[in-house]
């Protein structure tokens, strides 16, 4: 789904379920209550977006997703010894509704069902508040390839990651080559150029 977005004084976000212009609504925005929680979510994710994108974000747009799959590791030895790195995220992104909007592949790459694809690199990492999980995320898109939905997106946000941290054992001259798929969910907010 689709949510336009606003940074107010305060860190205060609004959001709306679409942008047509909603009785009542003085902004021209459809509200949509969020949690205190959620809003301090987006308003951290769209100030870290808007700082390092400029102010034309300020009038963009913003996709969130929910990502759910696995995070792939392979054994390998390395000059300290062996360890579990990462091959690749393989995750299915789900809308507000749970259908499919598209899939989460190594680069990291995201690439929604119309065929439009955005490659991320990152740009900022933060421990995950859940223990046992992957970071949260800011990735800036470095390619796209199609005309679709993520034709324009600049930035992506990984946030509210449950699991998917790397095996802490089990790596070792024997296992060499092994691949582990670790269970994760997280949610992905692309924010168009």
């Amino acid at each position: 789904m689709t949510y336009p977005f606003s940074v107010q004084r305060k860190s205060r976000v609004a959001i709306g379920p679409d942008r047509a212009k909603s009785a009542g609504s003085p902004s021209g925005v459809g509200s949509k209550k969020v949690s205190m929680r959620r809003a301090a979510e987006l308003a951290g994710i769209v100030t870290a977006a808007l700082a390092l994108a400029g102010p034309a974000h300020a009038a963009g747009e913003a996709i969130e997703l929910r990502g759910t799959g696995a995070q792939v590791y392979t054994c390998e030895a390395s000059p300290s010894g062996f360890g579990w790195r990462l091959k690749a995220p393989e995750a299915t992104l789900l809308d507000d509704a749970g259908t499919e909007f598209g899939r989460h592949f190594t680069g990291p790459s995201w690439q929604a069902r119309d065929g439009s694809t955005v490659v991320g690199e990152v740009v900022a990492s933060n421990p995950a508040p859940q223990p046992g999980s992957i970071p949260w995320l800011l990735l800036r898109a470095k390619s796209h390839s199609g005309s679709g939905a993520l034709a324009s997106v600049g930035y992506i946000a990984r946030i509210r990651t449950e699991g998917g941290l790397a095996p802490a054992n089990g790596c070792d001259a024997t296992h060499i080559g092994a691949e582990r798929r670790v269970p994760y969910s997280a949610f992905y907010v692309f924010f168009s150029d």
